[in-house]
């Protein structure tokens, strides 16, 4: 694949060109740089074919068709490859820019400041593309409920689980259980392909069973080789909505011989109380019987501080949109600094999501975030790798917690 340049100023798309090949093109997947003086011009070449092209650096400053407008066409035509902005604007519209076309699902490696230097343009380079681009990944619409049904009977769904490490002593204190669907035909296909569609056909508590269940069969496991790990498992609404849910996990808890304060039930913080007095009544039982409550992505939602004022949590896992590049975004360092005091405040456990590189890292301890998880610690991995990882650890923890 190849990287397209678009920029309306014929120096900088000489420069960027020359910059890219100095950095190495073909140990990062890429082939050639193509350069677009017009956003027209561009779109135009990936009409031609989206699967050429696996990168783009774009101006937002353009006459005729701004940058705004360019990645509109860019999700029109489903572009899968990676984006980065550019500008000389002020850096509030540069990241404002960005959060668009994250909403939009496009694959955002960063932004520049105009005039790009070559340590900024390497830095965003090796801290994101130290592989080829990615490929492109079914989306929802791909696939039926009869199917994900048939693939659930079929034993087809399986786990993945990231570590969470204590960020005082780098000791790993738990797992987070995240959801694949291992499809005969697309390979692993992650959740956010089917589990929209699971809620609405109404069987996503159906899906939440079988990572219960194998969540809770794999900890029993970690537990009786002497790790002392707890597990933390999203929650379906669905479940909240049914009021003997609580005993009902009670009962897969002893089954498991797993006790109840080694789980952690994450809720996505956009959609709780839904339904206030149903969904109270079970999550205030759950705490009663010992359960730990997260509210996932927190800061995402609508009603953030109603629900730490009214759910019965445990912990706080503060979205990776907040913590990712925090090191050097005061921006960022204010939200998470806020969202650091209402848990120290409120005595819950503070998790910071979705990091990937060690300025964030030690920004992050400095600051005093008590748990971590994201690529940098480790990626999301199969049951039966986690005791081989959890050997290794060790040593990784000694370069990243010295």
């Amino acid at each position: 694949m190849n990287i397209l340049i678009l920029d309306d100023d014929p120096f900088m798309l000489k420069l960027m060109g020359l910059q890219l090949k100095a950095f190495g093109l073909r140990h990062r997947g890429f082939m050639d740089t193509v350069a677009c003086q017009q956003a027209k011009q561009a779109v135009e070449t990936l009409e031609a074919g989206t699967d050429l092209i696996g990168l783009i650096f774009c101006d937002l400053q353009m006459p005729e068709m701004d940058g705004i407008e360019f990645i509109r066409h860019l999700v029109r035509l489903d572009y899968r490859g990676g984006l980065v902005l550019m500008s000389g604007e002020e850096e509030r519209v540069l990241q404002a820019a960005e959060q668009m076309a994250r909403a939009h699902g496009l694959h955002v490696l960063g932004s520049l400041q105009k005039p790009v230097y070559p340590d900024a343009l390497r830095q965003v380079l090796d801290a994101t593309l130290p592989e080829a681009p990615r490929q492109a990944e079914p989306n929802a619409s791909a696939y039926t409920p009869d199917e994900l049904l048939h693939a659930i009977a079929d034993g087809q769904l399986v786990n993945r689980y990231q570590p969470k490490v204590d960020l005082r002593t780098g000791e790993v204190v738990g797992m987070e259980a995240l959801v694949r669907w291992r499809h005969p035909v697309d390979g692993l296909v992650a959740p956010g392909a089917f589990i929209p569609m699971a809620e609405e056909a109404g069987i996503v508590g159906k899906l939440g069973d079988v990572v219960l269940s194998a969540a809770l069969r794999d900890l029993a496991a970690w537990r009786a080789a002497g790790h002392r790990l707890h597990v933390a498992v999203n929650i379906s609404l669905a479940c909240l909505d049914t009021l003997d849910y609580p005993d009902t996990l009670a009962r897969q808890l002893a089954e498991a011989a797993v006790p109840a304060n080694q789980l952690i039930l994450e809720i996505t913080e956009s959609r709780v109380l839904e339904n206030p007095a149903a969904q109270l009544d079970v999550l205030t039982r759950l705490r009663l019987k010992q359960v730990g409550l997260a509210i996932d992505d927190f800061g995402t939602g609508y009603s953030s501080l109603a629900n730490l004022r009214d759910l019965p949590l445990v912990e706080i896992k503060i979205d990776r949109g907040f913590v990712h590049g925090a090191a050097g975004h005061p921006g960022l360092q204010a939200i998470l600094g806020t969202s650091l005091g209402l848990a120290r405040q409120l005595r819950l456990v503070s998790v910071a999501e979705g990091v990937e590189d060690r300025a964030d890292l030690d920004f992050l301890r400095q600051a005093g975030f008590d748990l971590v998880q994201g690529y940098l610690i480790a990626r999301p991995m199969p049951a039966e790798e986690v005791e081989p990882w959890l050997q290794a650890w060790p040593t990784q923890r000694t370069e990243l917690f010295a």
